[in-house]
């Protein structure tokens, strides 16, 4: 396992490939935006104070802000085609600042973090983030029962996967799953072991990561296009707000032309998205992506849209992405399997299933350009803003009922 003194992240690659994706829209479209992320842990039981790991998390970022991306790094971004070369020109440049991240204790033991700054820089320490604390917090609670326990589960799931690729109907679309684990990981080197283990048990459904390293590094296809802070930062640009998620997905088409059709739907609700996702965009985009609320709703209500437009949805790639495991994923996958083309990206229970109860951490945009933006999350609980009124606001605009309970 990785020792105490190197470094969480070793390389600017380790992240998710939809944080290049962003950026490069952000870069090219509008650099100077200004933003603004908070960090929370909605774990009420932890084993011990998140605060404890402070120094070493600072110590962490010190480490991560020295970092560069390497030539053959730049090459390998440069291999996949919808990564434009004046961007990865950019990044050669690239090295994140220390002084846009702020970290502090609460009274209560809680860690606080916050990323304010360009949108070109803060968008980009989250992922590394969010892996440090979780690293930083399970290691100090690793013993060789906790590895032993988490390669039990983990050969469970490849046999798992060996008979849902031996009970595969070959006329049904196929079955395919990606990790999409790296912002909760107990390890990097146990989220690779992870993929391996997976990728050798069944490699016809076993499509890629998203973490970009580790695509590189074993050989397989980096997944990934777009997540809410992308919409979000719509909310405080240069647009009406009732247009802000029509203006988002203008401007990545404007900058895919084709490329990563993924559509997110959770930002304001799948009600009020498939009221913008008109015919325009639903023949522009290859699928959607489910992040909240029931999938099974969801996705109906998905095929629904399609049929009011005439479009045929077995031509649709709809991927889930909330809370999976292998059995979640494979059920979901028998019920819409007739209707659309289906995949399912699984994170904390591919790479942090070891036993212990995994941190439940995000860090979110909450303001850009001095303004709030905020989350209507299809689940009650995942809504996260520093500003209420604007979060009335929203859901005035659209249409969207207060929740009964609200996290």
């Amino acid at each position: 396992m990785t020792a105490p003194q190197t470094p969480v992240i070793r390389s600017l690659l380790d992240t998710d490939l939809y944080k290049f994706t962003m950026l490069q829209v952000i870069l090219h479209q509008f650099p100077q935006t200004h933003s603004l992320y908070e960090f929370r842990c909605r774990n009420k039981d932890m084993v011990y104070p998140l605060a404890d790991i402070q120094s070493d998390l600072e110590r962490e970022l010190d480490a991560l802000c020295q970092l560069r991306f390497t030539h053959d790094e730049l090459d390998y971004l440069r291999s996949l085609r919808f990564i434009k070369s004046d961007f990865v020109d950019y990044l050669e440049l690239f090295q994140l600042q220390r002084r846009f991240v702020k970290v502090s204790p609460d009274s209560e033991g809680r860690l606080n973090i916050r990323i304010e700054g360009p949108m070109i820089q803060a968008m980009f320490f989250e992922i590394f983030i969010l892996a440090i604390v979780n690293e930083l917090y399970f290691r100090r609670l690793e013993t060789p029962a906790v590895i032993e326990e988490g390669e039990r589960r983990l050969q469970a799931k490849a046999q798992r996967l060996k008979e849902i690729s031996a009970a595969q109907n070959p006329d049904d679309p196929p079955f395919l799953i990606s990790d999409f684990g790296t912002r909760r990981r107990y390890t990097l080197d146990w989220q690779e072991h992870v993929i391996r283990t997976l990728l050798e048990a069944a490699p016809d459904i076993v499509r890629g990561t998203s973490n970009v390293y580790l695509a590189k590094k074993i050989g397989i296809t980096p997944i990934g296009t777009m997540a809410h802070e992308f919409l979000q930062a719509f909310q405080a640009l240069d647009v009406r707000l009732r247009n802000f998620q029509k203006a988002a997905l203008e401007s990545w088409v404007h900058e895919y032309r084709g490329d990563l059709g993924i559509a997110l739907t959770d930002v304001v609700g799948m009600d009020a998205f498939l009221r913008d996702f008109d015919l325009y965009f639903a023949k522009l985009f290859d699928g959607l992506r489910h992040d909240s609320g029931d999938p099974y709703v969801w996705g109906d209500k998905a095929h629904a849209h399609y049929k009011k437009l005439k479009i045929d949805s077995r031509t649709k790639m709809l991927t889930f992405s909330d809370g999976l495991d292998i059995e979640r994923s494979w059920a979901l996958h028998q019920y819409f399997k007739d209707r659309f083309k289906t995949s399912f990206g699984i994170g904390t229970n591919l790479t942090n299933d070891m036993g212990h109860t995994p941190l439940n951490i995000v860090l979110k945009l909450v303001e850009c350009n001095g303004q709030s933006v905020a989350k209507l999350s299809d689940s009650p609980g995942k809504t996260m803003t520093t500003n209420n009124t604007f979060l009335a606001y929203l859901r005035q605009v659209f249409d969207v009922p207060e929740p009964k309970t609200e996290g």
